[in-house]
């Protein structure tokens, strides 16, 4: 059976680090660490306040309760999950050494070390729900201790040195608010160093958002409409908003429910909602059991159980199509896979350029790595790469620029038409013109620019109008 071709961008830099690994033992030694970078998959880091449903959404993802969601001391230490067997997890230690951990069905019953000795625990897991992309689950920011905060702010922001591993390293994060997220969230995030095209916004609890079941609006729906308003808000800091009910997702997508649960979620069809609402504070076995009332609660949460009622008369297996559905992750999943996944490996891309470059400068075979890095820089299946990596310059050095607005209105759109902000479709002329209008702005641009960073985005603006205007 053939081998599918690798992409254009992987390619190159692998060819790269070959010629790199051919300059001697010591230079193939880099080529082999850089190139364990290159062969991961994209680490996609999950942060945001305690109770705000990380783990929650993490168990969804990778399709099984293994990422612990009750006030255990594991969930005060970063875990990272990866696609790999026999299922185990490590603890990776603060001085970098490793130590088997106890778990059971994934979940770890104790740690081997007291929490604030572990950089990380390390999760193999055997699914293919985290085949390309690996999960970064945090401790919760503000959290009743100061420890759980700065032991993410370690891991993730302040330099330690585990951060530099590829086991850790993240590419793009998952940021979980419920209705709108505070000043001091924002700040934190944006001090992890991501875009707005490697960070995706969570709207959390989605099914108990506004007024919740009982409201006069339904609270997905509603949640759907302000997460599209958050997003406008939000545009400097995430590509998106999603609205996710994190608790139906779970329980749809780790084979949670059974056919008992949806009979007996059946069963409560005759009753009024309000009075369902009230029946689950109650000892009245009316309709079903207190603890099979108490389950399904669990389960299904207040919305799934008062709009799931009918459904479930079909069966287990169509209401957890309909969990699923109502969820918000088959579009989460989507936008992993198609848009925040493709924009975390051209990060990904950028940092293995960077690591080149910076062997440029150090290395006693500097010029030959520099002409690799060169080449690299010039091939056009790195576009993409170059425009992303002057982006993150010029978001930190002058997000409010309109340098910044057309690198990401170039990357963001893979059309020429698109990415000179003409309609689809546009015909070539027109392509033509609006990019030599591009030029003239850009060389315009380049007499008073005000930041090294967008004297150097300038530069490859106008190299790449050029080439359009061609």
């Amino acid at each position: 059976m053939t081998a599918p071709p690798l992409d254009p961008v992987r390619a190159s830099l692998d060819r790269a680090l070959h010629a790199l690994a051919a300059l001697g033992p010591e230079p193939a030694a880099h080529a082999n660490r850089i190139g364990a970078i290159l062969w991961s998959p994209p680490r996609i880091v999950i942060v945001g306040r305690l109770k705000a449903g990380k783990s929650t959404l993490v168990n969804a993802l990778v399709g099984a309760a293994v990422a612990e969601t009750a006030a255990l001391e594991a969930t005060s230490v970063v875990s990272v999950y990866q696609d790999g067997a026999p299922a185990r997890v490590e603890a990776v230690l603060r001085d970098g050494s490793r130590r088997p951990v106890d778990a059971a069905r994934g979940q770890v019953t104790a740690l081997p070390v007291p929490a604030d000795e572990i950089a990380y625990l390390h999760r193999w897991l055997p699914s293919a729900a985290i085949r390309d992309h690996t999960l970064v689950d945090t401790p919760g920011l503000a959290t009743l201790t100061a420890e759980n905060e700065a032991r993410t702010r370690r891991v993730l922001i302040d330099g330690f040195d585990q951060t530099r591993t590829a086991s850790v390293d993240a590419d793009a994060a998952v940021f979980l608010f419920d209705s709108t997220p505070r000043a001091d969230e924002v700040d934190f995030l944006r001090q992890l160093g991501f875009t707005p095209l490697t960070t995706l916004g969570v709207l959390s609890r989605a099914d108990g958002f506004g007024e919740g079941a009982l409201g006069a609006r339904d609270p997905l729906a509603h949640a759907a409409e302000h997460s599209v308003a958050l997003a406008d808000r939000l545009r400097g800091t995430v590509m998106t908003v999603l609205p996710i009910a994190g608790l139906l997702a779970e329980t749809s997508h780790t084979g949670a429910l059974t056919e008992t649960d949806a009979r007996a979620l059946a069963a409560l069809g005759p009753i009024a909602p309000l009075d369902l609402i009230d029946l689950l504070d109650s000892d009245d076995p009316a309709g079903a059991e207190p603890q099979v009332r108490g389950r399904l609660l669990d389960l299904l949460g207040e919305y799934g159980m008062i709009h799931g009622r009918s459904v479930a008369a079909g069966g287990a297996a169509a209401l957890n199509d309909w969990l699923v559905e109502r969820s918000g992750v088959p579009q989460l999943r989507r936008v992993l896979a198609h848009h925040l996944g493709a924009f975390a490996a051209v990060r990904r891309a950028g940092r293995i350029v960077r690591e080149l470059d910076q062997l440029a400068y150090t290395h006693p075979a500097r010029d030959q790595i520099r002409g690799i890095v060169d080449g690299l820089r010039s091939d056009p299946a790195l576009r993409e790469v170059v425009l992303f990596g002057h982006l993150e310059a010029m978001l930190e050095a002058d997000p409010m620029s309109p340098v910044t607005d057309e690198l990401r209105r170039l990357i963001e759109n893979p059309t020429a038409a698109g990415g000179l902000g003409l309609p689809a479709g546009s015909a070539a002329d027109q392509v033509r013109a609006e990019a030599q209008r591009k030029l003239s702005w850009a060389h315009g641009q380049k007499l008073s620019t005000a930041t090294a960073a967008e004297d150097a985005a300038l530069v490859v603006l106008i190299h790449t109008y050029g080439l359009l205007a061609r």
